[in-house]
């Protein structure tokens, strides 16, 4: 019989690509998820019952301990980027990281792979930094051989950061970034999941940053975003004081509305903002895992074409003006 991995949150953004490459290697995947009907889609990664999504409460040890049962390794990507009612950071990617491996060690499972981030520190002012670096101790504790990947900011079809800000650049000539001289080093989701792959089969322990194969500026992304969607507008930088007075007010109408409405950008995320989320000198990273991090200029343009003004029609009238022009 084929090996089992559970996949807690496998049907999120890096998940459901992991959850693509395990089922393609030959493994069964059990996707652990709050909604099992919204991830239905998971199940045409592989065959017939080759992956299935199943119900899960991160914060449950019953629940977490349920669909990890004769599974053969664990990867937990669950996390949050804003609070939200009871999963909070503390909850989520502390408690609930340690979690998953202190039940998996007393399940015998001796494979985990867990993920963080870049700039997971005990010491930061920003709870999800704090936390994320809580949730790699607790795994340690329980896993001393679990692999810990620390990506920078992952985009792919499905990302929250560049389709949302390409989304932002349609009303109006200016596009408002905080924190815009702040380095990034955005990294390909299917990387990050190949990676992830090294340590569930594993070919891969300890802690690894993924970046790309470029670290640009806030201002820099945006500038090549709106290059690749053929649009002209002026990245404003936000200074980090007014980000905080904002933040501040668009966290109080969050919970004056209790969570109707959402906040554009948390105090928390400000404080993220204002420290460089790039690979640290001498980590292991994908050289390491034998991995060529791939270009965002061979990706981004896959599908970020629909914010262009004319969509997918935008190349032909090009063509076409270049045409009469000659």
């Amino acid at each position: 019989m084929s090996k089992l991995v559970t996949i807690y949150g496998g049907s999120g953004f890096v998940g459901r690509y992991v959850a693509r490459r395990m089922a393609k290697a030959g493994w069964r995947v059990r996707v652990a998820v709050r909604r099992p009907n919204e991830a239905l889609f998971v199940r045409t990664y592989g065959v017939v019952g080759q992956v299935e999504p199943v119900l899960c409460n991160i914060r449950d040890d019953a629940s977490v301990a349920s669909v990890m049962q004769g599974a053969d390794a664990v990867v937990n990507c669950v996390g949050v980027l804003a609070e939200d009612g009871k999963n909070t950071f503390d909850a989520v990617q502390a408690d609930g990281a340690e979690r998953i491996a202190r039940l998996a060690k007393a399940a015998g499972i001796g494979r985990m792979v867990h993920v963080s981030a870049i700039g997971a520190d005990m010491d930061s002012e920003s709870d999800y930094a704090r936390t994320k670096a809580e949730g790699e101790a607790g795994v340690l504790k329980h896993q001393p051989d679990a692999m810990i990947v620390r990506p920078s900011i992952v985009f792919g079809p499905e990302d929250d950061f560049f389709n949302r800000f390409a989304g932002m650049s349609r009303f109006g000539p200016v596009l408002p970034v905080v924190g815009a001289d702040t380095r990034f080093q955005p990294v390909y989701v299917d990387d990050v999941a190949q990676a992830i792959v090294a340590g569930v089969t594993g070919d891969a322990k300890g802690v690894f940053e993924l970046g790309g194969p470029v670290a640009m500026t806030f201002r820099e992304l945006m500038t090549l975003m709106l290059d690749v969607i053929r649009r002209r507008r002026l990245v404003l930088n936000i200074p980090f004081f007014a980000a905080r007075i904002m933040a501040f007010g668009f966290d109080m109408a969050q919970a004056i509305s209790l969570g109707l409405v959402k906040s554009m950008v948390t105090r928390d995320q400000v404080r993220n903002l204002q420290n460089d989320n790039v690979v640290a000198e001498g980590a292991q990273g994908f050289a390491q895992l034998g991995i060529e991090p791939v270009a965002m200029t061979s990706v981004l343009p896959e599908y970020l074409w629909r914010f262009r003004p004319s969509g997918q029609y935008d190349a032909i009238k090009e063509s076409a003006q270049n045409l009469r022009s000659s």
